[in-house]
């Protein structure tokens, strides 16, 4: 699962999901941005011999260049102006583009280190970590199920961390990356298309200097290497973006619980490229790992049921 996208609850229009007109288009367009999400560790593998940090300052860049082209065309210059004129907002994507920046190049370097198992392990954790937050941040109260499923996603990164030999920052850094973004974007009203825009221009200025700087040293791959690879780095910024217009589009058509439900969707898919076609291993430690993750989901999922049952 790549870490451009939102949590299912993050995006701003929530309240239309009861009222979906149309739910077989949404469940259409959320399985599309899922479905892309889950592949693009393909994509980014093959760029694989442009270092992880400048890959990922070329997605911010040509994501940020992008969004302003898709909002013009759109019209939303209003919107966006609307949340640039409030300092709270502003300081709240100040914040959320410095964690969906560390996530972004954290992930490009797990595909780069070939840890794309690890990392999937870390998008399962991200719904686990979510309730954690709701309870401690928001307040929400935590079912005896929900403290279960919590209870093994720590086990899981323990016996993780004691199998392995050291800790595993790939997976939980992913998830804690990823978690507190949704965290700050849940809190902040702005669209998603709108705060991915907004974020990446924030970070334009050091991003784009740095590629800029590494260029004029001729250390940067940008239009030093095979003109392919400048292609290829170019459209990285539209697939960073299509997958999260996809999403807020599905968004607006599906019940939160379908939404909750179709994001298992990617982590599995970018599970299974990892292990058959990028050849890494998934061993007996992983499937434990896994097993005990994927057991706490079950819970969670069970505990939703329970609840909707009750309120029937």
């Amino acid at each position: 699962m790549d870490a451009g996208r939102p949590a299912p609850y993050v995006t701003t229009m929530s309240k239309e999901l009861s009222s979906a007109p149309n739910e077989t288009a949404g469940i259409f367009y959320a399985v599309g941005s899922y479905s892309l999400w889950g592949v693009l560790p393909l994509y980014w593998h093959m760029l694989g011999s442009v270092p992880p940090f400048e890959l990922s300052y070329h997605r911010m860049v040509w994501s940020a260049l992008f969004g302003l082209i898709v909002i013009l065309a759109l019209g939303r210059r209003g919107e966006v102006f609307a949340a640039l004129r409030s300092r709270k907002v502003v300081r709240a994507l100040s914040l959320s583009a410095l964690f969906i920046a560390c996530n972004w190049t954290l992930y490009i370097y797990a595909i780069a280190k070939a840890e794309l198992v690890e990392a999937s392990l870390g998008y399962y954790i991200n719904p686990l970590l979510n309730i954690a937050i709701g309870v401690v941040l928001l307040g929400e109260r935590m079912s005896p199920l929900r403290l279960v499923a919590i209870g093994l996603a720590a086990v899981a990164v323990l016996f993780k961390a004691l199998t392995l030999g050291h800790f595993p920052f790939i997976a939980l850094g992913l998830a804690v990356s990823f978690a507190v973004y949704g965290y700050i974007r849940k809190l902040t009203p702005v669209a998603a298309l709108d705060g991915m825009t907004i974020e990446t221009c924030l970070l334009l200025p050091f991003t784009a200097g740095i590629l800029l700087f590494w260029g004029w040293q001729g250390t940067g791959a940008f239009t030093l290497a095979h003109p392919g690879t400048d292609i290829l780095l170019i459209l990285g910024g539209p697939l960073t973006a299509l997958p999260l217009i996809l999403f807020a589009a599905g968004a607006r058509r599906v019940r939160m619980s379908t939404l909750g439900f179709l994001q298992y969707l990617s982590p599995s898919i970018s599970l299974l490229i990892a292990v058959f076609m990028l050849g890494e291993p998934f061993t007996r430690t992983d499937m434990t790992a896994f097993g005990c993750v994927w057991v706490a989901l079950v819970l969670v999922a069970l505990d939703g049921h329970l609840r909707a049952r009750a309120k029937a």
